[in-house]
């Protein structure tokens, strides 16, 4: 039996400088991200598109939302698995492939998490619990493509 679990989250234009959208280059990009009871995240579209380089934009936050998955899933299945894990740190690179008419997709994601575990004896079954977790993460179960990991695991 499945479960539905819904979100809900708010995004609100702050981008009209004025003009509205009358031509492609005055407007900003820049948006609001809202979720109740959270903190606003400012965001904008990648500089490459126009956008605030000093502002989250669509294209990292979804690697953080891989990302972060990925780690959750990865905690739980080691704590499940008797692995201490000691500290844990990830960094996602994607590749986007853009078409000619300006849209585009994510074509490639590489997770490199470093996790640092308590033993020695650890290590082997703390870098195959990687597998699992990518099966497990809800992120990437809804991608079309395949998200791959590097992991470096190590003792303190």
């Amino acid at each position: 039996m499945s479960t539905l679990h819904t979100y809900k989250s708010t995004i609100t234009w702050t981008g009209n400088s004025g003009l509205g959208t009358t031509d492609y280059n005055p407007y900003e990009r820049s948006h609001t991200i809202s979720v109740t009871n959270k903190a606003d995240i400012l965001a904008s579209s990648d500089p490459g598109f126009r956008g605030d380089a000093s502002k989250h934009n669509p294209e990292e936050l979804f690697l953080a939302s891989l990302s972060s998955c990925h780690m959750l899933w990865y905690l739980h299945l080691c704590s499940v698995a008797g692995i201490l894990v000691e500290s844990y740190e990830d960094t996602a690179v994607g590749v986007m492939e853009e078409t000619d008419n300006g849209s585009g997709k994510f074509i490639e994601v590489i997770l490199y998490p470093i996790v640092t575990v308590s033993d020695t004896s650890m290590i082997e079954k703390a870098i195959a619990i990687h597998h699992e977790a990518n099966t497990m993460c809800f992120i990437a179960n809804s991608c079309n493509f395949e998200v791959k990991h590097k992991p470096i695991v190590r003792t303190i």
